[in-house]
């Protein structure tokens, strides 16, 4: 029997994580950089936007055009060199901003960077329609998605750091 996999955020109530935000808002200021950004959208649940495309339709009883079929599209944004990037939001309320009759769907930032790479997409965009646009591209997004696959790309480096164990004395320091 097929099973509807739970919520990210079983609680959710479609705000921007307060990290997330926060970061933002320094990095438009020009008070942070990117890293900033990056740190607090790892962990972070976005929301990418799902879309009904009509497939098909015919003419109804009242001679009035009507949806006979559609399907559910994650929608890409392509720029004016064809290349193309994948959606995300950080609320619900900016996901309104760029198209009110988008669905959120809840994912995590590593698995939209995994999507997107797995779609051949040259990005992330996160939050288009504002109030602060951020991208995530190139090394940074191979990085992620590595990350989130527990694979590596090419030129892609991983690293896992582990918390310091006390009581470990470096042979160059003196305590």
């Amino acid at each position: 029997m097929p099973s509807i996999p739970q919520p990210l955020v079983p609680d959710d109530d479609g705000s921007a994580d307060a990290a997330v935000a926060a970061a933002l808002s320094a990095y438009a200021a020009g008070e942070a950089d990117a890293t900033g950004v990056l740190s607090a959208l790892s962990g972070a649940r976005l929301l990418v936007p799902v879309v009904a495309l009509l497939t098909s339709s015919e003419v109804g009883e009242h001679g009035l055009k009507q949806e006979k079929e559609s399907e559910m599209a994650l929608p890409k944004l392509v720029g004016q060199d064809g290349r193309e990037a994948v959606l995300a939001f950080t609320s619900a309320r900016s996901l309104a901003l760029w198209r009110p009759d988008a669905r959120p769907i809840q994912v995590s930032t590593l698995d939209v960077c995994r999507a997107a790479a797995g779609e051949k997409a040259a990005a992330v965009v996160v939050d288009v329609a504002g109030p602060v646009s951020f991208v995530i591209e190139g090394e940074v997004l191979a990085a992620l998605a590595a990350i989130a696959t527990g694979t590596t790309a090419e030129g892609v480096t991983v690293a896992r750091l582990e918390p310091a164990k006390r009581g470990i004395r470096w042979p160059w320091r003196r305590n």
